[in-house]
């Protein structure tokens, strides 16, 4: 009598086009750089670029490079409440508030920007589970001379993540094989044919 556990709660699925971004820092024998990391909840597609720093103008200028490589629209993209992304609680809805430029390009294209509540994280992690495969698979298991090594090493690590590497939650599809496959079905929600336009995946 009443010892029923509580079903868990599936996690919602979304339509493609729903993109969490995070940051991340790393290291090569040159110094610090900051890696910007996107993924789709539901087409696990990846993108990311390394950056000296970052602030506002890398946040929004790696939000441009990724309305530049999906092939589909996105609808929305969730963030932290970092400075990059959000002006902070304290300043928000003030006469001091401005808009951010990372939000205009939301609002131009359609997307609604989303933050995560501060320190009760309400995503399922999959970003930050993204940061640190990229950095077991570079930063951790190499060194890096220049950050001109990283960039290449990085880069073909993607390369190989969206087009070659079969994940379960898709059903044994890679990530850009998941997303020709909803091109055939729900062609609606494309920019351009993915099948013809192979992306550049990283800078």
């Amino acid at each position: 009598m009443g010892g029923d556990k509580p079903k868990r709660a599936k996690f919602k699925r979304y339509p493609i086009g729903f993109f969490h971004i995070d940051i991340a820092e790393v290291q090569t024998a040159e110094g610090k750089l900051f890696l910007f990391v996107a993924i789709d909840r539901t087409s696990k597609f990846a993108v990311v670029q390394l950056v000296e720093k970052a602030n506002r103008k890398t946040a929004w200028e790696f939000l441009d490079h990724l309305l530049d490589v999906v092939p589909y629209r996105i609808h929305t993209i969730l963030t932290d409440n970092g400075i990059q992304f959000a002006e902070q609680p304290r300043n928000r809805n003030t006469p001091y508030s401005r808009p951010m430029r990372f939000d205009m390009i939301c609002e131009a294209n359609g997307i609604e920007h989303r933050l995560t509540k501060p320190n009760h994280p309400w995503t399922n992690g999959q970003v930050e589970r993204m940061n640190r495969t990229i950095k077991d698979a570079t930063v951790k298991r190499y060194h890096y001379d220049s950050h001109g090594q990283l960039r290449t090493h990085l880069a073909e690590f993607i390369e190989a993540y969206n087009l070659a590497r079969r994940l379960k939650t898709l059903n044994g599809l890679k990530p850009y094989e998941y997303i020709c496959k909803v091109w055939t079905s729900e062609p609606d929600r494309f920019i351009v044919n993915p099948i013809h336009q192979m992306p550049g995946l990283n800078t």
